[in-house]
């Protein structure tokens, strides 16, 4: 759950695609000219065009800082509290957080939403903001209990996972979070679960992103995130002395309804996938090969860690310690991401492959309480602004939607996030 915003621009431009509600684009549209620098909020982690990132990268920034004592700045704090809109759910970005209402066109993002759930409910003192949040997400709750992206699109394993975690995190029981057809949070989200009879065998315990064609399609990305909400855990995951191989899925199924034997299971593909280079791969739109998926490999050591596996997630990250420096270079919700695997396995962030993660994750924004402002000094000249690329994901998108959009959903992991 860290890059992931060039997913909401494509989430965004498959309802453009097909013709649906252009109005609610209005206020996620990037910016006129790719070349004009973005506006940048004070109290806003990282550099970047915030347009499809700015409330997820936020809430990953600040969890991973509590996570591992750092006190956040409390503009940053402020900054994301302020950009809820009165109904209780986020945007993924308002750069007009003063008005007191979201307009008609401003277009919901539940994910954005659960990670700002997980933040302020970690932070405290929120309980008012995090309560209106959740009775938001169970508002836009599909018939069969599973969310979308953008409220009033079809379930997707990704946004239904994301959710029940942060339900989770707010105390909330996902299995009685019940939509108006009496469908529980995962009975939304274990349909997508690839069981006993998919082939070939190694994909069995995946989860896909939605059917493609009417099949279900192994989705790392998917994967991970649903290993979490299966188990009930949010992205904040609490060092644990178990530590076992993951096993394959269960088959047959002792119980095909049970989250935590699906999440189980789920951990088991992931552990398989990671065995043959120690990092997941993906096909990037316009390579021509798979190349190392470094955010969805930060994903699955997360899980891996959360199921109790830590043994099964040390080769990957052993490769993230060498590989992911560049990929998480000024990126807040990599770097965080990156911090919270490091401390869920029972590894010192502040020494990770010779990198200090804490350090870097607090130079992308205002200085946490109690440091040393001089040391956390950001060089904005070497962030680029990503203006460019979400307009080339827009572009792109529209021969996926449909097909393969679960896929290329993958790309919040990528590194063109911000």
């Amino acid at each position: 759950m860290n890059v992931r915003r060039s997913a909401a621009a494509l989430a965004a431009s498959a309802v453009l695609c097909v013709g649906a509600a252009p109005a609610a684009l209005a206020d996620t549209a990037p910016p006129a000219s790719p070349s004009a620098p973005p506006v940048i909020p004070s109290g806003l982690y990282g550099k970047n065009d915030p347009t499809y990132d700015g409330v997820w990268r936020q809430s990953f920034a600040l969890l991973a800082q509590h996570t591992v004592g750092v006190e956040p700045a409390g503009q940053a704090v402020d900054w994301l509290v302020g950009q809820q809109c009165a109904t209780g759910g986020f945007a993924s970005f308002r750069p007009n957080a003063a008005a007191a209402e979201c307009d008609a066109n401003t277009m919901y993002d539940t994910n954005a939403t659960a990670a700002a759930v997980q933040a302020l409910k970690a932070l405290g003192g929120h309980d008012t903001t995090v309560r209106k949040s959740v009775d938001w997400l169970k508002s836009v709750q599909n018939e069969d209990g599973g969310w979308s992206f953008v409220p009033g699109s079809p379930s997707d394993a990704n946004s239904t996972a994301v959710v029940i975690s942060a339900l989770a995190v707010a105390g909330e029981k996902p299995a009685e979070v019940k939509s108006k057809a009496g469908k529980s949070a995962y009975d939304g989200l274990l349909p997508f679960q690839l069981g006993c009879t998919a082939e070939p065998a190694t994909d069995r315990g995946a989860f896909a992103y939605q059917p493609a064609d009417g099949k279900l399609l192994a989705n790392a990305d998917a994967t991970a995130a649903a290993t979490l909400a299966g188990l009930g855990k949010g992205a904040a995951v609490v060092p644990s002395a178990e530590n076992t191989p993951a096993a394959p899925l269960a088959c047959p199924a002792a119980n095909a309804a049970d989250p935590v034997a699906a999440a189980q299971g789920a951990a088991g593909y992931l552990a398989e996938a990671l065995k043959k280079d120690g990092h997941l791969m993906a096909v990037t739109p316009g390579a021509d090969q798979p190349t190392p998926d470094t955010g969805n490999t930060v994903d699955a050591v997360l899980a891996l860690a959360a199921a109790g596996h830590k043994e099964s997630a040390a080769g990957a990250l052993k490769w993230l310690e060498t590989n992911s420096a560049e990929w998480a270079k000024g990126s807040p919700a990599a770097l965080g991401t990156l911090v919270l695997a490091a401390h869920a396995t029972g590894n010192d962030p502040k020494s990770f492959g010779g990198t200090d993660l804490v350090a870097a994750l607090n130079a992308t924004g205002p200085a946490p309480q109690g440091a040393d402002t001089d040391a956390t000094k950001v060089d904005s000249k070497k962030e680029e602004p990503s203006g460019g690329q979400n307009v080339w994901w827009i572009v792109g998108s529209c021969a996926a939607a449909g097909v393969g959009i679960g896929i290329l959903l993958s790309g919040r992991r990528k590194k063109n996030e911000s």
